[in-house]
Order: structure tokens, then sequence, then C-alpha cells
């Protein structure tokens, strides 16, 4: 496991990909943030832009770590973690397993399109996964998001 200090833990950091979340709402996107952190110091921090770029792979996930890779100046980021509101899709997980991330820290799961719901691994086997942090806000974000999408379309 990442030796994080108690000052920068797991939550420290999914706390600030939720702030990202939040602008991705603002900004009429789907509340997804990420962040990217190494040697408790925040390398990158993204949130979907999806509907802003006109891009469908312009989750939060691909813009932390292509903001991550360019600081390094490496594909590979074997010491760093990714924290993301929600469990990453099938594209981002693909993303991740040739980054070779050290560590995935998800909030909300996404039982219909996350990467969990292959029956085959696709994260790269050296990346330890810890779900659940922050949960509760995360879903709630998108409950939210998505009820006043629903309402303002009718």
């Amino acid at each position: 496991m990442a030796s994080i200090s108690p000052m920068y833990d797991d939550v420290f950091f999914m706390q600030a990909a939720l702030k990202e979340a939040e602008r991705a709402a603002e900004a009429g996107e789907v509340p997804v943030g990420a962040v990217v952190a190494a040697d408790d110091k925040i390398i990158a921090r993204a949130h979907n832009q999806v509907e802003q770029l006109k891009d469908p792979t312009a989750h939060a996930e691909l813009l932390a770590i292509t903001a991550t890779a360019g600081y390094f100046n490496s594909k590979y980021l074997p010491n760093c973690t990714l924290y993301v509101t929600l469990e990453p899709c099938i594209m981002c997980s693909g993303a991740l397993y040739w980054s070779q991330i050290k560590r995935l820290v998800f909030g909300a799961s996404d039982p219909k399109r996350g990467y969990q719901a292959l029956s085959c691994p696709i994260l790269h086997p050296r990346t330890v996964v810890q779900p659940a942090i922050l949960a509760k806000e995360s879903n709630q974000l998108l409950i939210c998001f998505f009820k006043k999408l629903r309402n303002t379309i009718l």
C-alpha cells in the first residue's frame, strides 16, 4: 500500500476529486472528478468535459492521466494514485492498465458501465484498488445531477 501521511490520506485526495466533480456539474457535465497524486502531492486535477469538448473520450480519468503523463514526461505512472469519484468505465480502465498506475481509489460504483462489470480483469495486475471512499458523497452528486436533468427535460 502507498505510504500516505495522515495529513494527506485517501479522504483528503478524494475530497479534491469531489470538488472537480462539482465543477463538472456546474458546467452541465456528468459530475465525475479525478485527481492524480504522487508523494503526497496533487499532480493533476480534471473533471468530465465530454459536452464542452464534444469528445466522448474526455472523461475525468483520461484528462488527469494525460496531464500526469505530461508532468512526468512518461507514459508509465507506477508511483501515482488516481482518485476518481465514479468507478472507471472500460475505456478509462484500459488507459489505467497501459499507464501502469499504482493505485486506483474510487467513490461510487457503476454496476452498469464500470470496469467491474467485466468478468475478466482489465486493470494492470499490480494496480491496487480501494473502492467506496466517500461513496455516499459521490453518489449524491450523481443523483442530484440526473434528477435536475430529468426535471429540466420534462
